[in-house]
């Protein structure tokens, strides 16, 4: 294989993420990285287990000198968000990420990198290929499906873990070490619609442009979501106009913004129409933050296809998605700019019989995710339609005492020359899951400098993904 990632070191924690970025990893597609660490860790005889959610865990001997120090277990997910730009054409079942370097940042073309979370991946994998000449025995936990609800961390047997501390390597954010995090929860409400014999000038209206990012992590940075938007504009649109909704499909990931919307609609008077979608569009780019200049509103006339959906479905439709609750609903009163309490529409689709509206929930608080489910099941049951809740998972609370902290803000200290920050995140990590199992577990999660992640422009300083190596490196030794 040739490397493109020069000059860092250590050199395979680097080749060891181009390796796994060459393997289709998408969530629920998490096989081909299994067989690969488990032939990982045959080949340096290494003690491993695998269960059938494609978990794998990895054990390491205490090199000489450590045999008596207390196992460490470090861990991060092996799925990866598969985003990709309209134009870009890439199979994430199949195609091998096309990385590239500018300016000391790594990324991928057209797609999300997959630093959320290879670098776990990649920095376990070195840690196990002997690249510390110091440690105690370590216990590499390598999850699956963490994207798409923490399946793997809530599935693994727990019984296999001896460690009583973990760094988590699943967050982002050189000079921080994230203390807790926020649980959640995954809701599908799928709205039956009717189909009769379409009539009118059909049109499609596009949305495209927006940042995107994170629902939990970049939920408080005011960036649009595409699918809220399309909702305001036909709900704006049905004050002066009769249409009806041929489909409406936006978004790809529960736990993504979404960045582009599509809805198909029959009218009147397509012309009419337009002008007002149009306004209704210029409006909306006027009050939008600067992360999402790049917005773009279009419609176009089409062919007008054989069924729309009737009056009473493409009501119910466009009051849901128009009217739900979506972004920050609370900020923490306790910790200064961290959200509480927050939804994300992330998809929105359409087949012959439904409309599928997909959310992500999130709080540090298990009533507030009680009120989500509760708010969620209201407005499936005005929609003549049912809630679906699944995948929740705990968040994990701050602890007072944490040798395991003491330790990584004296390595921090060293390796970078500046205080490290102490924070919870709003984000859900597989933290609270261990926790939940382990209650005795000392925890903490870091990071490197790794931005817009779960979005096409995702990239990861290399310098900064070194010093993190270090200060592990520094972590693990006496």
């Amino acid at each position: 294989m040739d490397y493109i990632i020069k000059g860092y070191e250590p050199e395979c924690m680097f080749r060891f993420f181009e390796d796994i970025s060459a393997i289709p990893r998408g969530s629920n597609n998490e096989a081909g990285i299994a067989d690969f660490l488990v032939s990982f860790a045959q080949e340096r005889n290494l003690k491993y287990f695998r269960d059938d959610l494609n978990n794998v865990l990895i054990k390491m001997p205490a090199t000489a000198g450590y045999e008596s120090e207390p196992a460490v277990l470090l861990q991060g997910h092996t799925d990866m968000v598969c985003e990709k730009n309209a134009a870009t054409e890439h199979d994430f079942l199949t195609d091998p990420l096309r990385l590239y370097i500018k300016d000391g940042y790594l990324h991928a073309d057209g797609t999300t990198l997959g630093a959320d979370n290879g670098v776990a991946v990649a920095l376990m994998m070195a840690l196990l290929d002997g690249a510390a000449a110091e440690h105690p025995a370590l216990e590499c936990l390598f999850t699956s499906s963490e994207e798409t609800g923490l399946i793997g961390a809530i599935g693994f047997d727990y019984s296999h873990v001896t460690a009583r501390s973990m760094i988590n390597l699943d967050v982002e954010g050189e000079g921080q070490v994230t203390v807790g995090c926020a649980g959640g929860c995954r809701t599908d409400i799928r709205i039956p619609v009717e189909f009769v014999k379409a009539a009118g000038d059909a049109m499609t209206l596009s949305i495209s442009g927006l940042m995107g990012g994170h629902s939990g992590a970049d939920i408080t940075l005011g960036r649009a979501n595409a699918n809220k938007l399309m909702g305001r504009i036909l709900l704006a649109l049905r004050r002066e106009y009769d249409y009806n909704l041929i489909s409406f499909n936006g978004g790809l990931m529960g736990n993504a913004i979404p960045r582009e919307c599509e809805a198909v609609i029959t009218c009147a008077n397509a012309q009419e129409l337009k002008s007002k979608a149009l306004k209704i569009a210029d409006d909306i780019a006027a009050e939008l933050c600067a992360a999402d200049e790049g917005f773009k509103f279009s419609c176009q006339r089409i062919d007008t296809p054989q069924l729309m959906m009737n009056c009473a479905s493409t009501r119910r439709v466009v009051t849901a998605i128009g009217t739900v609750q979506d972004g920050v609903l609370r900020m923490s009163t306790d910790i200064e700019g961290l959200a509480e309490f927050s939804c994300n529409l992330g998809v929105v689709t359409t087949d012959e019989h439904e409309v599928e509206l997909v959310f992500n929930s999130r709080s540090a608080i298990e009533s507030q995710l009680e009120a989500a489910i509760d708010y969620l099941d209201a407005l499936a049951d005005m929609c003549d339609s049912t809630a679906e809740h699944y995948s929740r998972y705990p968040g994990w609370k701050y602890a007072k005492q944490s040798p395991l902290r003491d330790k990584y803000m004296v390595a921090a200290r060293e390796v970078l020359g500046v205080e490290p920050e102490v924070l919870a995140i709003h984000a859900g990590l597989e933290c609270g899951v261990v926790k939940s199992h382990v209650p005795d577990m000392d925890i903490i999660a870091i990071g490197p400098n790794a931005q817009n992640i779960h979005t096409p422009d995702e990239r990861l300083e290399l310098s900064s993904f070194s010093r993190m190596f270090k200060i592990v490196e520094r972590m693990l030794k006496k």
